[in-house]
């Protein structure tokens, strides 16, 4: 237990110092886009490529991609009942904000660093699904409810194809499953990037750290806060308690359904012309409150 804190601990330092080097101007406004592009585009798929190569994959695992498509799709479903009497512009604004997990640069730095090889393989089929709703299908589908549009699979399909984390995953999967070796250089290579990925990662979430909702709209942050973690303890839940799965692969879902909301969401937003402000407010609450449950959840389950 005081290893999990100690780390945790380390992982808020590195947030913290993040958000300190941009408050003094180390890092400027556009520094965030540098940062995610490395952990998404470099670190995040060496740890993969890593991962992948240490551990098989078993056919049964694939069911982790549903589960982490079907979880997205829940959260919009319930953003659609829970917004049924509100004005197109809410609604829009709650089914976009309230989906999706940020798994490649939040929950995978904390996986990578507590449960080894297979814990980032069973995040990185979930987050496979995942990125159906974060890449462009949460988009789609909020777009279509402010402007009446259809839904835009060519821009889905286009979002997916263009995901370096999303592709990386396919590959690897069908290697894996092709019980396909890589050559043991890029293993090794991989091997020593994967080792600035948490690093990167949380410093990028500090760097991206914004508070600039409105007071009046505080009480909206907390009600879609409450849907958000409220749906996560019955998925939780019912993972744990209900699914086949070995105690690993249980245990990292579980703390994947309590990742914060996708990294991207708040610059969908901005493009929706939806509030821009209000959505970088509620996916930075949600990373602190992501972080103190998943911390709390690893010293009670490991």
């Amino acid at each position: 237990m005081a290893d999990i804190l100690t780390r945790a601990a380390c992982f808020i330092a590195i947030i913290v110092f993040g958000f300190v080097l941009r408050r003094i101007g180390f890092f400027r406004e556009g520094d965030f886009r540098v940062l995610s592009q490395i952990t998404l585009k470099i670190t995040l798929p060496a740890s993969v490529i890593y991962s992948f190569s240490q551990s098989p994959v078993d056919f049964s695992m694939l069911s982790i991609l549903l589960i982490g498509l079907g979880a997205g799709l829940l959260y919009v479903a319930v953003a659609f009942l829970i917004n049924l009497r509100s004005g197109r512009d809410k609604r829009a604004f709650e089914v976009l904000n309230l989906p999706g997990y940020n798994i490649g640069l939040f929950a995978m730095p904390f996986i990578q660093s507590f449960l080894g090889p297979t814990g980032v393989i069973t995040t990185s089929i979930f987050d496979t699904g995942n990125a159906f709703v974060c890449l462009g299908g949460s988009f789609s589908l909020a777009s279509s409810v402010k402007d009446g549009s259809g839904i835009s699979f060519k821009r889905i399909g286009k979002a997916l194809l263009t995901s370096v984390p999303f592709m990386c995953y396919i590959v690897m999967i069908v290697l894996n499953l092709a019980r396909i070796q890589l050559p043991g250089v890029v293993v090794s290579l991989a091997e020593t990037i994967r080792g600035a990925n948490t690093f990167m990662a949380m410093l990028m979430l500090g760097v991206g750290f914004k508070l600039a909702a409105k007071k009046e709209q505080i009480w909206q942050i907390l009600r879609l806060v409450s849907v958000r973690y409220g749906i996560a303890a019955v998925l939780a839940s019912l993972i744990y308690f209900a699914l086949p799965f070995s105690l690993e692969v249980r245990q990292t879902l579980v703390l994947l359904v309590f990742s914060p909301i996708g990294a991207a969401v708040p610059a969908f937003t901005a493009e929706m012309k939806g509030d821009f402000g209000l959505s970088s407010a509620i996916n930075s609450i949600t990373i602190l409150c992501s972080i103190v449950i998943m911390t709390a959840l690893m010293t009670v389950m490991l």
